[in-house]
């Protein structure tokens, strides 16, 4: 054998080695499976505090999935309605509502296990790992016949990009492809919960059989809302029928932090009683941040880019 074969079977071997190595890299990189454990209710209906009307709209959405193997088996809808034994119900409104406790209570009254998906844990930086995972949540939750439930929806459900300009927006489209297909197919209960439905594409929007619009406590559920977040064994001199008609526009979220904030302020200042004007105080400063937040202006930079470049960003998430 040559010097000249032995130099080239010399760099064969090199450069399957440097391959096999890039692969085993590449390869090591990549998140593991995601697990995904349902768990039991956190919350039944007798925990939350929420209007009249809307407490009657989960009980209307409990029911409904209660009553789905009525309508579809004996009465034959599913004949009719093939494509509708998918019963989706949408919790949306102003954050600190209730909007989760609801979808655990719901659970619960199902007795059934809840499988809490939040975008957050599922999405992924490799391509295509997102929608792989959202399809395994669908699984765990057949396999475990447990209520999915997503919350912050809109990260998920949002309107899909029309005019794609970078690779993200493939990713994305993708992902919202994906989960239109598995919602298509999916012949169980799913529960979602929103801030923000305004987000929501109308394909989306489609495919849920109710929405639920959550408010702000009115002054009745305030007050129930102060007792609840109060417990009996704090000394306190506050009038909760005064502090519920002086602070509208406040979440049950907000009063149990207010509540919280004021009885280590007490704490610290070594009163042994937690007075009044703390609970003022805690709710204002809630009031005024929102109210800042509210004011704050999103500065967003666009520009275009070209085909070259979106398929250039394409080619170097495919190889990461």
């Amino acid at each position: 054998m040559g010097i000249g074969n032995k130099i080239d079977e010399a760099a064969e071997a090199k450069a399957a080695a440097e391959e096999a190595a890039a692969k085993k890299a590449k390869e090591s990189k990549k998140e593991p499976p995601i697990v995904f454990v349902p768990e039991e209710p956190k919350y039944s209906l007798d925990d939350i505090i929420l209007p009249d009307s809307v407490k009657d709209k989960i009980l209307d959405a409990a029911e409904y999935a209660e009553n789905s193997k009525i309508v579809f088996e004996q009465w034959g809808l599913g004949k009719t309605h093939k494509y509708s034994k998918r019963i989706g119900i949408n919790l949306y409104g102003a954050p600190g509502t209730g909007k989760t406790m609801a979808a655990h209570a719901i659970a619960k009254r199902l007795e059934r296990k809840i499988l809490l998906i939040n975008y957050a844990d599922i999405e992924s930086k490799y391509v295509g790992e997102t929608p792989k995972n959202i399809r395994r949540a669908f699984e765990a939750a057949k396999e475990t016949h447990s209520i999915l439930f997503f919350d912050e929806a809109d990260a998920i459900l949002s309107k899909r990009v029309t005019s794609m300009s970078n690779a993200t927006d493939v990713s994305v489209n993708q992902t919202r492809s994906v989960m239109l297909m598995l919602m298509n197919e999916y012949q169980d209960f799913i529960i979602f919960a929103t801030n923000f439905i305004e987000n929501f594409d109308a394909a989306f929007m489609r495919r849920i059989s109710m929405h639920v619009k959550f408010e702000l406590p009115d002054v009745e559920c305030r007050k129930k809302l102060w007792k609840m977040y109060v417990p009996r064994s704090m000394p306190t001199d506050l009038d909760f029928d005064e502090i519920a008609e002086k602070f509208g526009g406040v979440s049950g979220s907000d009063i149990s932090n207010a509540v919280l904030t004021a009885a280590f302020k007490a704490a610290r200042q070594r009163d042994n009683i937690v007075r009044k004007p703390l609970f003022y105080e805690a709710v204002n400063d809630i009031i005024m941040s929102r109210k800042a937040n509210e004011k704050s202006e999103v500065i967003v930079t666009k520009r275009k880019v070209s085909e070259e470049y979106v398929k250039e960003q394409l080619k170097k998430e495919s190889e990461s």
